[in-house]
């Protein structure tokens, strides 16, 4: 896992209490600390039955605490400096007795002294049966704190360790790491701004079942998405024909054809502040879609496939910002296998765009459903700068880092 922008050097106190999930938030101290973050693992009585300090201390690389150390001689006043110095406090798994300390205020053990003494966003991840995540009295609880801007992650549906299924199952690590980026990054420098960003390819239909499309997977895009969330943003997805997982905070629009993601981008962008086209729009769509599958035995001998283009969005998008103003900022991409600069300068220019973001998609690991890219950035003042092969959520904090210098100017 490689660093986070946001994460890098964050001071995390993260508390562990007793339930089985314990072991899940082991995985999710490994993330954190992978990704750049310093954590500081708190454990009740309860939770190092689950799973012992030493499990936390050599995940983190920092020592693990326990109600044992308030009284360590060598620490002075251990759970006021931990929880002035933290950044974010995360509560997974939040089992409901902790929940009712937390609402109430209690302060009976290392952690929820460490809670009251901090000043930092509070996240907690319920875990518990279904039974008790709905009692009157936890749910009670869990107003109390959402009302005082404590984050709530979850639970989720699944299958309980007394074998029932229901709501009450801890958040998994990789989405309770999603909201932890969007609970750091809430007063970023996009904070208050509305983005939409497209991602994933579209698909023209040919029959129900075929399709003409192309090779993109998506990545960039909801790269983009993540990083501009990392900042606090307001994020619009608007996602093609792409599987991934939806960022945390993220609202996900799926569609599937051109002319859909077109109505869905020039709806969104009425309000944005500034959109960033990512997705691989099919230039082409066939003329008419068959009702009924096409058939492998019937007769196609004259069976053509006439193509028409597809709506050009990003031309609708500026005819709406001639006339509205927004979005304030347009950044488009250009995939191309030839000619990269002199083609990718003259959508750039037709389009009239901000900033264009230019791959040669015939290149090695820079293309479609790959982890990383090779871009060259171009703005509409004639500057260009070539950056070197990274992972594409590199590319994305370095196309989002320009959007927020032009978003504040």
């Amino acid at each position: 896992m490689e660093t986070i922008t946001l994460l890098q050097d964050k001071k995390v106190l993260l508390g562990v209490t007793g339930g089985i999930a314990c072991y899940k938030v082991v995985d999710l101290a490994s993330k954190l600390t992978q990704a750049g973050a310093l954590v500081d693992c708190v454990l009740t009585e309860s939770a190092a039955k689950f799973v012992t300090p030493l499990t936390f201390a050599a995940v983190t690389g920092r020592p693990a605490l326990t109600d044992a150390d308030l009284w360590r001689s060598d620490l002075h006043v251990p759970h006021v400096e931990l929880g002035h110095r933290a950044d974010l406090i995360v509560i997974a798994p939040a089992t409901a007795h902790t929940l009712a300390k937390l609402a109430h205020g209690l302060g009976d053990n290392f952690l929820t002294i460490s809670v009251l003494a901090a000043r930092c966003p509070i996240l907690v991840a319920p875990a518990m049966d279904a039974g008790m995540w709905q009692n009157p009295a936890t749910q009670v609880n869990i107003e109390t704190l959402r009302k005082r801007d404590v984050w709530i992650a979850g639970p989720t549906e699944g299958r309980m360790a007394s074998g029932l299924i229901g709501l009450g199952r801890m958040m998994e690590p990789v989405d309770l790491l999603g909201w932890i980026r969007m609970a750091l990054g809430r007063q970023g420098a996009l904070a208050g701004r509305k983005i939409v960003v497209s991602a994933g390819g579209t698909h023209e239909a040919i029959d129900p079942v075929r399709f003409v499309g192309n090779r993109s997977s998506g990545k960039q895009g909801f790269a983009l998405a993540q990083a501009a969330i990392d900042r606090g943003a307001e994020v619009t997805l608007v996602a093609g024909a792409t599987l991934l997982p939806t960022p945390v905070g993220a609202k996900r629009i799926d569609v599937e054809s051109a002319q859909e993601m077109c109505d869905a981008i020039v709806e969104a962008c009425r309000n944005a502040d500034a959109l960033i086209m990512a997705a691989a729009v099919a230039d082409f769509r066939p003329e008419r879609a068959a009702d009924q599958k096409i058939k492998k035995t019937q007769d196609v001998s004259g069976l053509d496939l006439r193509l028409e283009r597809t709506p050009d969005i990003l031309a609708a998008v500026r005819r709406q910002r001639d006339s509205t103003k927004t979005p304030r900022v347009v950044i488009g991409f250009a995939a191309e296998t030839q000619d990269l600069i002199a083609n990718a300068r003259a959508k750039l220019d037709s389009k009239g765009l901000d900033m264009i973001v230019a791959n040669d998609v015939s290149e090695h690991q820079a293309g479609f459903s790959v982890d990383t890219n090779r871009v060259t950035l171009l703005d509409a003042k004639g500057g260009i700068q070539a950056l070197p092969m990274m992972s594409k959520a590199m590319v994305a904090e370095r196309v989002i880092e320009q959007l927020c210098t032009w978003l504040s100017g």
